[in-house]
């Protein structure tokens, strides 16, 4: 999906999957008809993909601030990529 947001063309072909809530449950990949995908593009910003299976409701981009994308990152359940890998730095030991 493409999609023009605050003067930045987000393009989910063009940037790198982070974590999602997209998972199989043995019956359909879908969450209750919605799901969210975290990406970062080539030149670092992170956007949220939100899709839906439900009329009346549109698929649409979010961009999202880093610390915005590092709750999102914590609260997607599934990774795709290291948390160094998406934000540049390891996460603070508690």
């Amino acid at each position: 999906m493409e999609q023009m947001v605050n003067g930045l063309k987000c393009d989910t072909e063009k940037a790198d999957l982070v974590a999602s809530d997209r998972w199989w449950d043995g019956h359909n990949w879908e969450r209750d008809g919605r799901n969210t995908y975290l990406y970062k593009t080539p030149n670092g910003r992170f956007f949220l993909h939100h899709t839906t299976l439900w009329q009346g409701e549109r698929d649409h981009i979010e961009p999202v601030s880093p610390d915005e994308a590092r709750q999102y990152y914590e609260d997607l359940p599934e990774h795709e990529m290291t948390y160094e890998e998406a934000f540049g730095e390891a996460p603070e030991e508690a």
